[in-house]
């Protein structure tokens, strides 16, 4: 016999009850959990570095959330990376009644969707955590200012085709690894801005340091539907 069957199933189950809650504590976090009572998807992310080592300089805030460099291409101007696939979280707003609208890319071109609110919850004192609009988390580089409340449209990204020699065609923020865009620098991106390309040399954004915590620590993207 041998030292699993001695031990009996009463025995058995009593192990199991210490080991479990170990086991569920190494379970990662959720990348997406939706909350269709509240009408949120929450996205796990980590605050992104203001510099990526293989760049000279760090360029002003024109992301939300990105992929992490380097498979994210706007990684170096981002607040936020994260690891879901844009298309996935594109999903997540449809199963809470959302259809997306057009992305806009390009001079005179402006985003059209039904609109969402977007929040960054920050780790707090105590383990609580403390939840702020995104535009509070940004400033103008010039007069330190935070941004002023922005209208966020579920715009949805195009599809593009990789390869012109075959017939297959992808989720561009899949490839591009964008998921919300300040500018319509993009059309392969899920949310944007209100904001047009005229806007773009008149606003230089970066993040409030003052506000995030430092790069590398796990926060949580809300996306609210009303």
């Amino acid at each position: 016999m041998n030292r699993w069957t001695s031990l009996g199933f009463g025995s058995l189950a009593i192990l199991w009850s210490l080991v479990s809650p170990i086991v569920a504590q190494d379970k990662p976090a959720e990348a997406i959990k939706i909350d269709k009572e509240k009408k949120t998807v929450t996205l796990a992310c980590k605050i992104a570095p203001r510099k990526l080592p293989n760049l000279n300089e760090i360029y002003p805030i024109e992301v939300i959330a990105s992929l992490p460099a380097p498979k994210g291409q706007k990684a170096h101007e981002t607040v936020v990376t994260f690891d879901a696939k844009p298309s996935d979280i594109h999903k997540a707003l449809e199963s809470l009644g959302l259809k997306p609208g057009k992305p806009a890319k390009g001079e005179g071109a402006e985003a059209a969707g039904p609109e969402v609110k977007i929040f960054l919850e920050l780790p707090g004192a105590g383990g609580l955590s403390k939840r702020m609009p995104i535009e509070k988390v940004l400033i103008d580089r010039k007069t330190g200012k935070a941004m002023p409340a922005l209208k966020w449209t579920f715009t949805g990204s195009i599809s593009k085709q990789p390869d012109p020699n075959k017939p297959d065609k992808v989720y561009g923020a899949d490839a591009t690894g964008t998921l919300i865009a300040i500018f319509p620098v993009t059309d392969e991106t899920v949310f944007q801005t209100n904001l047009t390309m005229k806007d773009e040399p008149l606003i230089k954004l970066d993040t409030n340091a003052k506000v995030l915590p430092e790069v590398g620590t796990d926060v949580l993207l809300v996306i609210q539907v009303p």
